[in-house]
């Protein structure tokens, strides 16, 4: 026998008066009823008058009542406005409601207390929802991608160190190509693993050429401490890696064909990019000013990984220790 959880209305509510009244236990009212004991239970509890006593009416009504309640997040304006502003941002209800714990707000919830804000039939129209990181995400069809020759002299990820794989150092990056339908431009984007902080710019081309002199240019910046070692997929526009340990010293390693998993960090960062730069954006519609503007809503976003630090916070804290 299947379980229901479905609510209870108000025919279920008069034959559970019924056998109650007869003297049945809850779990055996739960039995006839198609229902599990703990429901039985729980109606019997919430519904029933101060003294005790179960009256189906009454109990369909306290029921009702408690369903057209405003929620907390509805009642508190200051609370409303901080979920809302940080939806805009980007941000998701774990992280809002970690954030909230990590400030010593007042006004603490639970993430999901906001979701169910976020799908309350009246809060519905206001199509907060569709803020979720996840709302409008789906997965099409895979297309065949040709089988390619491997990068020559490539090492593999798994020949990396234990302490880059546990995040355990600082300076430790993972790099990918972002791509778009248009084949307009591309976007080569890099995030440490450590702090989770992203570099992003813009390639006309994904040349290995062109490739290796932007990375070469990002990481240039950060002194040595801050830029160890480097994960790629097996992409082409990679070929020209040995530059990298060439002119800073930093180790390339390539996970396996087929497997983007490997770099969940740098896939996961991809995702939240495309939130803004879909797979039908134009480059060629966005400065050089609106990708610094997208990189700072990813970087000043709070991460629970991080104990709800941003990515720039735990950053500049590392690099401190680099000088």
């Amino acid at each position: 026998m299947g379980k229901n959880y479905d609510q209870l209305d108000i025919d279920e509510r008069y034959e559970l008066y019924r056998l109650y009244e007869s003297g049945i236990s809850v779990r055996a009212i739960g039995r006839l009823m198609g229902r599990s004991a703990s429901t039985i239970s729980r109606e019997l509890r919430r519904n029933s008058f101060p003294r005790g006593e179960y009256k189906p009416g009454s109990a369909d009504r306290i029921a009702l009542s408690r369903c057209r309640r405003l929620s907390r997040i509805e009642c508190l304006s200051p609370l409303r406005s901080y979920i809302s502003d940080g939806l805009a941002m980007g941000w998701s209800p774990e992280q809002i409601a970690g954030r909230l714990r990590l400030e010593r707000s007042k006004h603490i919830v639970s993430v999901e207390t906001i979701y169910r804000f976020l799908y309350r039939p009246a809060i519905r129209r206001a199509k907060l929802y569709r803020f979720l990181p996840r709302a409008k995400a789906s997965r099409g069809r895979r297309y065949f991608k040709r089988r390619r020759a491997p990068i020559e002299g490539r090492r593999s990820i798994h020949d990396r160190p234990e302490a880059v794989t546990l995040r355990e150092e600082f300076g430790h990056w993972e790099g990918d190509l972002m791509q778009f339908r248009t084949q307009r431009g591309n976007l080569l984007t890099l995030s440490e693993r450590k702090t989770r902080f992203t570099l992003a710019a813009p390639l006309k081309s994904k040349t290995a050429e062109e490739t290796g002199d932007l990375l070469i240019a990002l990481l240039n910046a950060f002194p040595p401490k801050a830029r160890k070692t480097i994960t790629f997929d097996n992409g082409g526009e990679f070929a020209h890696y040995h530059k990298l340990t060439s002119e800073l010293g930093m180790e390339a390693y390539f996970c396996d064909p087929h497997s983007p998993w490997q770099r969940g960090l740098i896939e996961n960062t991809n995702g939240i990019l495309r939130r803004d730069m879909p797979r039908k954006t134009d480059m060629k519609n966005y400065s050089p000013q609106d990708i610094d503007e997208l990189l700072w809503a990813v970087n000043s976003t709070p991460r629970k990984c991080l104990g709800y630090k941003t990515p720039a916070e735990a950053f500049m804290q590392n690099m401190r220790c680099c000088t």
